[in-house]
């Protein structure tokens, strides 16, 4: 059937985003890795509120449509909070 087969294109473009989103998540962990290495070095705090309030901010209002304000913030809190963890495990295994 027609309607399937645009239905499993739409699908195989999904995961093609996944793909990629997952690639980029990878790259920010390298780069977050390497902010702890040098918070480690100079003797930083790993948590920074105020800066991520700051992106926190920047990226909701930011948001293309369909990306709703609200939504940015929460997959980005989500994020942030993943990437802090991982540096502080970073941090703290040195």
């Amino acid at each position: 059937m027609k309607s399937e087969s645009h239905l499993d294109d739409l699908r195989r473009d999904i995961d093609e985003v996944d793909r990629e989103i997952l690639q980029l998540l990878a790259r920010r962990m390298q780069l977050v890795l390497q902010v702890g290495e040098f918070k480690r070095k100079h003797h930083l705090a790993v948590y920074d509120p105020e800066r991520e309030r700051r992106m926190l901010e920047r990226l909701a209002s930011n948001s293309p449509a369909p990306l709703s304000a609200e939504s940015a913030r929460r997959i980005f809190e989500r994020l942030i909070d993943e990437s802090r963890s991982l540096e502080q495990r970073h941090v703290n295994e040195k």
